[in-house]
């Protein structure tokens, strides 16, 4: 009995560890990405975090307000366009998508109304296998 407490604990603590190592991995991306969140923008205080293995994908819920204009960050790794991110509207009609873009790590949004939308990441399989992906989110001043 004893036996399976030690690996019962030994597992506990490998996945503590683990989960801890992935946030800090999140912590640095978030990091190297709020570079891109220049002068003149702000943040909304949210880091938008999934971490995606393979083929996996990400999905983020905003709302933008009319009479403003965004700016998204994306970033997976510690070089830029190692991430894909799609903003779909609520009837997932596809408005953007940086695919289009070479995988460009930020784009600038100006909406003229209020919109509820629906934004995708995933990782560009020519790149990574896995990873943190991080999304930020920044209104103009």
């Amino acid at each position: 009995m004893k036996r399976n407490n030690f690996t019962a604990i030994l597992l506990f603590t490998a996945i503590l560890l683990l989960s801890a190592n992935a946030y800090s991995q999140c912590d640095t991306i978030a990091n190297i990405c709020n570079k891109h969140l220049t002068k003149g923008y702000i943040s909304d205080g949210q880091a938008y975090r999934a971490l995606l293995l393979n083929e996996e994908m990400a999905e983020f819920q905003v709302t933008m307000y009319g009479g403003s204009t965004y700016r998204f960050a994306a970033c997976s790794g510690l070089s830029d366009g190692n991430l894909i991110f799609s903003v779909y509207d609520q009837d997932r009609n596809l408005l953007f998508t940086n695919k289009d873009y070479k995988n460009a790590p930020y784009w600038d949004f100006k909406i003229n109304s209020t919109l509820d939308c629906t934004i995708e990441a995933q990782l560009d399989p020519n790149n990574l296998a896995s990873g943190c992906a991080v999304l930020l989110i920044a209104f103009k001043q």
